[in-house]
């Protein structure tokens, strides 16, 4: 594999900086997280003209039709600035959802919607006793027809229509048909709304089958893993840019060794979680044998990093970096929430093992 970006790779990530800053700037960001849903119109429709929606998705469904580096690059620069409302639910997790389990017709009726920004969606996946590996749910669907409670879906208040995970299979739900609830959830970050959406006998269609929903998930958390590296960035561009401004004794506490250590451990934990996401979306890209490893390892490593990094952050910073004005406390919210979304690091160490001792006993097996 080549260890740079190509040049469109390149123009695509600065371009992406310069019309989040230019769109979405903090100010923007704590608006848009005081409201009911953390949705704004018009950004949507700006992120729609800018190709975003369809950025991973084939050209036939109205994408632009490239790759999972490219959607990592967006999604790494959609978290440095922090942006709320559903680019991520729609986009990294129910558009791939689509793309990876419909069939002809589902794409052309759920994805091509996404891609053209028509609709936003999401997928409820989580229950109380289901994990992430996709077994013990207790939601089934009878006769078309869905009873049960999914738990933390983002973005589920602007959607268009819900993905929902089963014990038998993908099905999509109009948020207005009968049955459905929706009750915010406490969370921690506010610029992504969470719900628990509950059915009760709720007429749903069948998209298709689990397969092809690891895979999708396994994107998703590359995605959300480039959201964490981008926040980490911009929590390490604050603080030295804030060491070097502070002054201590006539002196500037960056040039304290001590300041400088924490500052250079940010910058190592930035780094090697940027390093373990982009070669994830790589392999997930190439199809390669140990695509999902990867993908388990770049999640497993950033959601103790981006922890790491904000909490040394905010030491840094000192009493400044406990005060709403400043803007540390956002991205480590962030970073919190996302730290446990899509399994949180203990989670994910345990699928490597799974994934490592399976792959081992199929070569023996063969050999």
């Amino acid at each position: 594999m080549e260890f740079g970006l190509s040049e469109s790779q390149q123009l695509l990530k600065d371009n992406a900086r310069k019309f989040f800053a230019g769109e979405c700037p903090m100010e923007e960001v704590r608006r848009l997280m005081e409201t009911e849903t953390a949705y704004d119109r018009g950004l949507w429709a700006k992120m729609v003209e800018q190709g975003y929606t369809g950025v991973l998705f084939s050209e036939e469904w109205g994408g632009v039709g490239l790759g999972e580096v490219e959607l990592i690059l967006l999604m790494e620069e959609a978290g440095r600035a922090l942006v709320p409302g559903p680019l991520f639910s729609t986009v990294a997790l129910a558009g791939v959802m689509i793309d990876r389990v419909a069939g002809l017709e589902g794409k052309k009726r759920y994805l091509a919607p996404i891609c053209s920004g028509e609709a936003r969606s999401t997928a409820a996946i989580l229950e109380t006793h289901a994990n992430w590996d996709l077994t013990d749910f207790e939601m089934v669907s009878s006769h078309g027809r869905l009873t049960g409670e999914k738990l933390f879906v983002p973005d589920a208040k602007v959607a268009d229509f819900l993905l929902v995970v089963t014990r038998d299979g993908v099905f999509v739900a109009d948020p207005k048909a009968p049955g459905i609830t929706m009750e915010p959830m406490a969370v921690m970050d506010q610029t992504r709304k969470m719900y628990s959406v509950r059915f009760s006998n709720t007429p749903v269609e069948r998209l298709g089958s689990l397969t092809g929903v690891a895979q999708a998930l396994d994107v998703a958390r590359a995605a959300l893993v480039a959201e964490m590296v981008g926040g980490m960035q911009r929590t390490l561009d604050i603080t030295v840019e804030y060491a070097k401004m502070r002054k201590q004794f006539g002196k500037s506490i960056g040039t304290y060794q001590a300041v400088q250590h924490q500052c250079a451990d940010m910058y190592l934990e930035t780094e090697s979680a940027r390093s373990a996401v982009y070669y994830a979306a790589w392999a997930l890209e190439q199809h390669t044998p140990d695509a999902a490893v990867a993908v388990s390892i770049a999640k497993m490593y950033a959601s103790d990093a981006a922890r790491m990094v904000g909490n040394r952050g905010i030491q840094v910073h000192g009493g400044m970096g406990f005060t709403w004005e400043n803007d540390l406390h956002l991205y480590y919210k962030r970073a919190k929430a996302s730290e446990t979304a899509l399994g949180d690091s203990t989670y994910h160490r345990e699928r490597i093992a799974r994934l490592v001792i399976d792959r081992s006993a199929a070569s023996s097996q063969t050999a």
